[in-house]
């Protein structure tokens, strides 16, 4: 879904508004659509983002294509782990 044009957030242990305005500055920049990326406990906090962002700051945007995964990560002691992703994309 994500593609080398479109813009991209990854959700991480920030709080809630750092990410929120990371996906308006990119909206204001011009973009037409930001996708929010998240693994695993972060998923929560990515929807939230997609929300904050459409009902509070940018009400012409809209939810697009939202893709869910398993993603296989490393662990520090080499071993592997699957854990769940989601990608959410905010059109305007």
């Amino acid at each position: 879904m994500a593609n080398e044009n479109s813009n991209v957030v990854f959700i991480g242990k920030k709080n809630v508004m750092s990410y929120v305005l990371a996906v308006v500055t990119q909206f204001n920049g011009g973009a037409k659509s930001v996708v929010i990326k998240a693994r695993g406990k972060m998923i929560s906090r990515a929807v939230d983002v997609a929300e904050i962002v459409r009902n509070r700051f940018v009400s012409d945007a809209k939810v697009g294509k939202i893709s869910i995964m398993t993603e296989e990560v490393q662990n520090e002691d080499n071993t592997k782990s699957k854990v769940s992703a989601i990608e959410i994309e905010v059109v305007r």
